[in-house]
């Protein structure tokens, strides 16, 4: 499996000024690519290739390896779509490959304006270790006057685990996820402090002074290493507890999750603004890991049904918290309800096998 490994450059005064001007000069070069694509309607790489290669070289006095990344990056953003014409940032961040940059023992020899630079690094010993395992691209990339290269690193992973059951896991924002076990990982802390950035936020851009627009340059990102702390602290916790037990992850498909519902104008902010496909993201490569399956299932209506008779009622969940079932009379927490009927649903989901005289099993279907 692929992971990306984050280690940060240490370069001198001199060699920081050359990353920069080959970062302004390769961005330019990828604006120079996008106008001529966009102009001669050409989208493809090869074909951008042709067509400016030669020129795009001789006029921004870069390599040729790196003049092939610009062009693999111009051709890269059109793949989203042909409607606009793209442009990039001046300090956008640049992909290398083993041409143009090598490890050695401390040290990166990277490719810059002014020839190669062997540039110190530094980074944990985990990182340290995923570098022996180093395999294709490495991004480039200057972050608040900081220098990070993001190196793709191909780690083996582990066969996966004989599993007994599943652990079934709701995601929500009153409580960013709940198991089957019944365990909850409150969202209060998280919806407390999004709220206060948010309402500072709010407050620094009315007034629009010099010291409110640099109090919001401090601010930002302070969020989003927040969500992205809180996201990787949960994911451990739940890979972890599948795998001490035994068990396969089954989590909800949230795909396009944010244009399926319909919320007021007040609650919009706080059910858009949690990062699930990170959360999703995260546990699945770390239980990959560890060996722990993952499976995704449709969420529609897992909180309204009863794991107890398979009764599905809206009525049965009365209030956020809830659930009590209209048929049967059972009860609990419904964030557990719907953890439940996620674990339930993956047993159901699985590929179908062909039975011992040739034919193939009946499709089984879930509780309605």
């Amino acid at each position: 499996m692929k992971l990306t490994a984050q280690i940060k450059l240490i370069p001198t005064p001199t060699q920081a000024d050359a990353l920069r001007r080959t970062l302004e000069a390769a961005n330019a070069a990828c604006d120079a690519i996008s106008r001529a694509a966009w102009e001669a309607r050409t989208f493809r790489q090869f074909d951008i290739h042709r067509l400016c290669y030669h020129d795009i070289r001789a006029a921004y006095g870069l390599s040729a390896q790196v003049t092939v990344r610009c062009i693999a990056k111009v051709a890269d953003a059109y793949k989203l779509d042909r409607k606009t014409l793209r442009t990039f940032q001046p300090t956008g961040a640049l992909a290398y490959d083993a041409r143009i940059l090598s490890f050695k023992a401390d040290s990166v020899s990277i490719w810059t304006v002014d020839g190669r630079a062997a540039i110190p690094f530094a980074c944990g010993e985990r990182q340290r270790a995923m570098l022996q395992t180093q395999k294709g691209e490495s991004d480039l990339a200057y972050r608040r006057g900081e220098w990070f290269l993001y190196v793709t690193c191909e780690v083996e992973a582990p066969a996966p685990i004989e599993v007994d059951g599943t652990l079934g896991i709701d995601l929500g924002v009153t409580n960013i996820a709940t198991d089957s076990d019944g365990t909850v990982y409150s969202g209060k802390t998280v919806k407390s402090i999004r709220y206060r950035h948010r309402r500072l936020r709010n407050k620094l851009q009315k007034l629009g002074t010099l010291g409110s627009r640099r109090r919001l340059k401090r601010l930002a990102g302070q969020e989003y290493r927040f969500a992205t702390h809180t996201n990787h602290v949960l994911s451990k916790q739940l890979v972890a507890t599948a795998k001490r037990t035994k068990r396969a992850i089954v989590l909800e498909d949230l795909t396009h999750i944010r244009t399926r519902i319909r919320a007021r104008r007040s609650q919009r902010a706080i059910l858009h603004s949690w990062a699930f496909a990170q959360l999703r993201a995260f546990v699945g490569y770390k239980a990959e890991l560890s060996g722990v399956p993952v499976h995704f299932v449709d969420p529609r209506n897992t909180s309204r049904t009863c794991p107890e008779c398979g009764y599905c009622d809206k009525g049965n969940r009365k209030t956020q918290a809830a659930f009590k079932c209209l048929s049967c009379g059972f009860a609990g927490l419904a964030d557990r309800i719907a953890a439940i009927n996620i674990g339930r649903r993956a047993a159901v989901n699985q590929p179908h096998r062909s039975e011992a005289d040739g034919s193939v099993a009946p499709e089984r279907k879930p509780a309605a």
